[in-house]
Formats: C-alpha cells, sequence, structure tokens
C-alpha cells in the first residue's frame, strides 16, 4: 500500500489550503487537476467525492474530503512533521476548536456575506455562526493576543484559518484588521507557503483554459 498521497484540486480553489499543507508536511504527493464543470462532475470523481468538489485526497486507499478534514488528516498521517499537539496535549483542544471554527464560522459566514445574505437580527440564534461581525470580532480578539492559533507555535490549524483570513481578506469579504495584516504576514513567510503558491501559479499561468469566465479564486 502505497503511503503517497493523491491530491484532487483545481489551482483557484480551497485545494491551495491543502497543497499548502502537503508542502508543509514535506512527503512527496501526486496531483490531479479537476476542472469546474467539467472533470469534477464526472463518474470517475463523483466516485471519490459525491459532491462534485475539490479538495479531496487520497492515501493509503481512504479518501478524505473537507479542507478541515483533510488538514487534521495529514497533522496526524505525518507526526514527524511537527503540526499538530500530542493528543495528550491540553493544546489539543484549542487546536481543533479553531479548526472547527474555520469550518463552521469563518467559511460560511463568509459565504453568506459575499452573496449579500445577513442573518436577520431575530434569527441570530439560528445562526451556527451568529453574525458576520461576531466572527470578525472573535478573530481579531485572538490574533492581537497570539501569534498563532497556539500562542506562540506555529501549527497546522494555521495553515487552515491563516489561508481563509487572507483570502477573505484581500477580497475585501472579511475587513482588514491589524491583527489579521500582522498575522497572515507571519505565516505567508513559511517557505511552504510560497512554494505552493508558486505551483498552483504556475499551473494557471500555463493552462488559461482552467479558468472559468468571471470566476474569482477559492470559490470551490
Amino acid at each position: 500500500m502505497s503511503d503517497k498521497v493523491m491530491l484532487y484540486t483545481h489551482p483557484m480553489s480551497r485545494g491551495s489550503i491543502v497543497r499548502w499543507m502537503l508542502e508543509e508536511i514535506g512527503q512527496p504527493y501526486d496531483t490531479e487537476i479537476l476542472t469546474y464543470y467539467g472533470t469534477m462532475k464526472e463518474p470517475a470523481y463523483l466516485a471519490i467525492n459525491p459532491m462534485g468538489k475539490v479538495p479531496a485526497i487520497k492515501h493509503r486507499d481512504v479518501v478524505v474530503t473537507e479542507c478541515g478534514a483533510i488538514i487534521a488528516y495529514l497533522a496526524d498521517a505525518f507526526p514527524d512533521a511537527g503540526l499538530a499537539p500530542a493528543v495528550t496535549d491540553p493544546k489539543r483542544g484549542i487546536y481543533y476548536r479553531w479548526l472547527f471554527f474555520s469550518a463552521g464560522c469563518i467559511d460560511p459566514a463568509a459565504t453568506n456575506k459575499s452573496m449579500g445574505f445577513v442573518v436577520p437580527d431575530d434569527k441570530l440564534a439560528m445562526s451556527g455562526y451568529g453574525s458576520v461581525d461576531n466572527v470578525i470580532d472573535t478573530l481579531d480578539g485572538w490574533f492581537s493576543k497570539n501569534d498563532f492559533v497556539l500562542g506562540d507555535t506555529f501549527s497546522a490549524a494555521d495553515i487552515y484559518v491563516g489561508a481563509q483570513i487572507n483570502w477573505l481578506t484581500e477580497f475585501k469579504v472579511l475587513e482588514k484588521r491589524p491583527s489579521f495584516e500582522a498575522y497572515v504576514a507571519r505565516i505567508l513567510q513559511r517557505p511552504s507557503a510560497a512554494r505552493a503558491k508558486e505551483i498552483d501559479d504556475k499551473i494557471i499561468a500555463e493552462r488559461p483554459e482552467l479558468i472559468p469566465p468571471g470566476m474569482m479564486p477559492e470559490s470551490a
């Protein structure tokens, strides 16, 4: 059974987050580039991910989808990279908190805002993330006091949380705040982040047909 990871992605998708994670781990991996409205929706890939979305990975015959799950899985599958606290470390709780906050609060809040949907005041109790302002203030409160998700130590959670903050502030889905700018600057200094971006940028440059008309990055 091969220990090599297969990454299913598109260079303008959330798959860029997983590529960064794979570059950070430093293990060899293969990549299959899929197209929006094309190979993502064909039977071969739907057998991998019935949602017809990227990213997804396959490792040791196990398929993992959803960015947060993939990030957590890879950190545990390759522990020598030191990207997650030990299961017995209390900081594991902080690590889980922000991985799930990223998936359960940042992503849906940003998606709703970009589509013009605002949770009515009388429905806030029904919203898992409350309001966009709740999400922004919570992130700002944490990163105003901490360099990274775990305080002073970089982890896999920073790849997920940081990539989302970087993209969402760049495209003005979330407002820029000093804590966000400082945090993003710290994590983007990592060589793995630069390598991942260079790989995806090269694919886009060499294969412009991959870009659907009017599409913004990270919309998968």
